[in-house]
């Protein structure tokens, strides 16, 4: 039977959970340099079969033998554009280190205990704001990360589609990258450890 492995794609690298535990180690791909507004996977783009034999080495070295055998369910940035979510998916999917990939951004994934909420994240390159409602993105909304006005995204939060303005609906802060300090007063904080537990858990069938 195909086993799981649960990824997170951060902001500066890529997270995969251990065999036999439910924390996660980091893979990082060396020679990839920091660039402003570039989320770091674009370079494996010119370097394709070095960085797939690099990470299915990772993949191999973490899960053993039959690793090839297993399912990858990505957590993807919540500004993951269509153009990238294809080549993450055509990236891992052809790298040898898995028989199928299933995607999922982070807000889909913030809250397991709440069928409608916002999340509020922050990428790279954007603040994203979205609306989740039953597992589906009904709203969005993004700001770029040079300039933005952290009282008026929170009070976009409130309003952000119809179903919310006087819904009570929560807020939830994604703080996977630490990075998220001035909008801790908006909504409920979702620390690292908390994100990744709940990321350890993923059912595949539900990404």
């Amino acid at each position: 039977m195909a086993k799981t492995i649960p990824m997170i794609i951060t902001n500066k690298n890529i997270l995969v959970k251990e065999r036999e535990a439910d924390a996660f180690v980091t893979f990082d791909m060396p020679g990839i340099e920091n660039v402003p507004n570039l989320p770091f996977y674009h370079h494996f783009a010119g370097r394709i079969a070095e960085c797939q034999k690099y990470f299915k080495d990772f993949i191999r070295e973490h899960y053993g033998k039959r690793f090839s055998k297993n399912i990858l369910a990505i957590i993807t940035p919540d500004d993951t554009s269509a153009l990238e979510r294809i080549f993450i998916n055509e990236f891992f999917l052809n790298s040898g280190a898995c028989k199928a990939v299933a995607q999922m951004t982070m807000s889909r994934a913030l809250s397991k205990n709440h069928s409608r909420y916002i999340s509020l994240s922050k990428s790279q390159r954007n603040i994203t704001l979205q609306y989740i409602s039953e597992g589906e993105i009904k709203a969005e909304k993004h700001y770029d990360y040079n300039d933005y006005d952290v009282k008026a995204i929170s009070e976009d939060a409130k309003r952000l589609h119809i179903d919310i303005e006087y819904a009570g609906v929560p807020i939830f802060i994604n703080n996977l990258n630490m990075n998220m300090d001035e909008f801790f007063e908006t909504g409920t904080v979702v620390s690292p450890k908390e994100f990744m537990d709940i990321i350890a858990k993923i059912d595949v069938e539900k990404v």
